[in-house]
C-alpha cells in the first residue's frame, strides 16, 4: 500500500465530511462528480448539442478544480446568482482553480460550441452570469488579493470579491475604488466600470486596472497592459466579459488613512421632492473627496418610508465639518449618523440591506444634470407598496470619472454627473408580475431624462440600445472581438456582436 497515499485521501475524506453541506471545499478536494453517460446542452444559438461521456470525463481529468453536473453537491449552490428572481440550470459547471483551468473549460466550450456563462460574485442582475443548458464558469475558487506595498500596486484573483481587494489593500493604508458591497465580484464591477465611494476621487475602478490576464476564446493566456496587447487592454475596461475570462488583476493604490467620516443623514419621506432639489445642488458643487449618494426607501409591510443622503468624506479630517455642514442644516433627520468610520466596515455596511443582496428588478441610468422636470417625475412615481420594497437612488458620478476622455477606455459615459435608479424586490412567494409592472411604468416618465446606462445594470432590451450605448467606442470594440472572439463564444454580457453576426 502507498501509506502517502492512503494518508492523504483519508485526510481529504475526512476534511470533506466535516464540511457543511454546499460549502466549497475548496480546489484541493475535489467534487465527487459521477459521470456515467452523455449530456445533452446548450449552444450558444440555442441549439441541442450532445456531449459525449468521453468529453466529460476529458474535461473532469485536466481540471484541478471542480467539474459539477446536475446531481453533483454543491451545484446547485454553484448554478445560483444572487438575485432570487434567477432561477436557471446549466448543462455543467466548471470551477477553475486557475487560469489553466480556465483555459481547459474554455477551449472545451469553444469545441462543443456550447453557451458560457461567467460567474464572478453573482451580482448581475439580468442574470448573465448563470444560463439554461449551456456551461457556467464558475471562478468562486480562485480568490485571494496581495499587496506590494512599495509599488502601490494590487494583484487579485479574477474570482475575488470586492472585501478581498479592500480588507488586504487597506491593512497597508492603501485603497483603490471598489465598489460599495463588498461581496460583489471584482471582475463583472471592473471590467464594467466600477463606480464607488472613492470613484470621484481615483477614477472607476477600471481607470485603476494597470494589467490583466485574460483566457480569450481560442482557450489562450493572455497579458494585457499598456505595453502588451495594449488593444485588448483597451477593450476590456469598459467592455465587461466580452473578450475572455480575466484570471488576474493588477490594480494601482493610492495612500489613504484607514479612518475616514461618513455615515447616513435620514429624513421623513415628506420632504422628498425638497430634498432632491437640494441634493442635485449639493451634489454638483462637490469636492472630488466627498461622496454623496441620494436614496429614497419605501419598506415592505407598511414600514414610514425614507430619505437618506449617503456621505462619506475621504479628505483631510479638519475639512470635514466645513464640507458636510450642509447636510447638517437640513432640519431635525429622523438618523444622523454621520463620523469617524472605519472605512473597510463602510464598505460592507450595505452588504445586508443593499437591495442587489435580495434581488427583483432594476432600471437604471446616466443623467448630465437634474432639472426641476426630472424630479417632479421621480418624486411623482416613487410609491410604497406592502409586498414589497421601492428604492430610488441616484449614484453620484463627476469628478475624476469625468476628466478621462470618452474614447481613452471602452467605458463610454463619462459625461454622467449621477446615476438614477429604481429597484424593487418583492417578498418570497409573491407575483413578480405587477412588481416589474410598476417598475417599466415608473422608469418610462424617468427614462427620458437619461443619457446612456451603466452596462454593469443595463437589461439588454434591444441590440440596438446595446450598441448605441458604446457610442463612438463601439466601432473599435466590433473590431476587438472579432480578433479574439470572432464566434462570440462570450456573449452573455453587454454584447457586442462580431461583425459576422446577423
Amino acid at each position: 500500500m502507498n501509506r502517502r497515499h492512503f494518508l492523504g485521501t483519508t485526510l481529504s475524506a475526512a476534511v470533506a465530511a466535516a464540511l457543511p453541506a454546499g460549502a466549497s471545499a475548496g480546489p484541493l478536494l475535489k467534487a465527487l462528480t459521477t459521470i456515467s453517460s452523455s449530456l445533452v446542452a446548450k449552444t450558444g444559438g440555442g441549439d441541442e448539442v450532445t456531449i459525449e461521456e468521453a468529453a466529460l470525463k476529458e474535461l473532469k481529468g485536466a481540471l484541478r478544480g471542480n467539474l459539477l453536473l446536475a446531481d453533483s453537491e454543491g451545484y446547485d449552490v454553484a448554478r445560483r446568482v444572487l438575485n432570487p428572481y434567477i432561477d436557471k440550470h446549466p448543462a455543467l459547471i466548471v470551477q477553475p482553480s486557475g487560469a489553466a483551468d480556465v483555459a481547459s473549460a474554455v477551449t472545451f466550450a469553444r469545441d462543443n460550441d456550447l453557451l458560457v456563462a461567467v460567474k464572478c460574485g453573482g451580482h448581475s442582475f439580468s442574470g448573465k452570469s448563470t444560463c439554461d443548458g449551456g456551461m457556467q464558469i464558475d471562478l468562486s475558487l480562485m480568490r485571494g488579493a496581495r499587496v506590494d506595498r512599495a509599488n502601490k500596486r494590487a494583484y487579485v484573483a479574477g474570482g475575488s470579491l470586492l472585501g478581498d481587494l479592500d480588507h488586504e489593500a487597506m491593512a497597508h493604508g492603501l485603497v483603490t475604488t471598489a465598489g460599495t458591497v463588498s461581496h460583489t465580484g471584482v471582475g463583472g464591477l471592473s471590467l464594467g466600470g466600477g463606480f464607488g465611494r472613492l470613484a470621484r476621487k481615483h477614477g472607476l475602478t477600471l481607470d485603476n486596472i494597470k494589467s490583466v490576464d485574460i483566457v480569450t476564446a481560442d482557450g489562450k493566456l493572455r497579458h494585457a497592459s499598456a505595453d502588451e496587447n495594449p488593444d485588448l487592454f483597451w477593450g476590456v475596461r469598459g467592455g465587461g466579459g466580452n473578450f475572455g475570462v480575466v484570471t488576474n488583476f493588477e490594480f494601482g493604490l493610492h495612500e489613504m488613512d484607514r479612518t475616514v467620516i461618513g455615515g447616513d443623514v435620514v429624513f421623513p419621506i415628506e420632504r422628498l421632492r425638497e430634498l432632491m432639489s437640494f441634493y442635485a445642488d449639493y451634489s454638483l458643487a462637490a469636492p472630488d473627496e466627498l461622496s454623496v449618494d441620494f436614496i429614497a426607501f419605501a419598506p415592505p409591510g407598511g414600514a414610514p418610508p425614507a430619505v437618506v443622503m449617503h456621505a462619506v468624506w475621504s479628505g483631510d479630517h479638519g475639512d470635514a465639518d466645513k464640507v458636510l455642514e450642509p447636510l447638517t442644516k437640513l432640519g431635525e433627520p429622523l438618523a444622523n449618523t454621520l463620523g469617524p468610520q472605519d472605512y473597510v466596515a463602510l464598505q460592507r455596511m450595505w452588504d445586508n440591506s443593499d437591495p442587489r443582496h435580495g434581488g427583483g428588478y432594476l432600471k437604471s441610468g446616466f443623467v448630465s444634470d437634474i432639472t426641476p422636470k426630472q424630479m417632479d417625475a421621480i418624486a411623482d412615481g416613487f410609491e410604497g407598496h406592502p409586498d414589497r420594497a421601492t428604492n430610488f437612488f441616484y449614484q453620484q458620478s463627476g469628478g475624476a470619472i469625468n476628466r478621462v476622455a470618452e474614447d481613452a477606455t471602452a467605458f463610454p459615459n463619462r459625461n454622467a454627473v449621477n446615476g438614477p435608479a429604481i429597484i424593487v424586490s418583492w417578498n418570497q412567494g409573491a407575483e413578480a408580475e405587477p412588481h416589474v409592472d410598476y417598475i417599466r411604468s415608473y422608469w418610462s416618465t424617468v427614462e427620458p431624462f437619461t443619457d446612456g446606462f451603466y452596462t454593469n445594470t443595463g437589461d439588454f432590451e434591444t441590440q440596438a440600445r446595446v450598441n448605441s450605448n458604446y457610442r463612438g467606442n463601439h466601432a473599435r470594440l466590433v473590431k476587438l472581438k472579432d480578433r479574439y472572439d470572432p464566434g462570440n463564444l462570450f456573449r452573455l454580457n453587454m454584447n457586442v456582436q462580431p461583425s459576422g453576426s446577423a
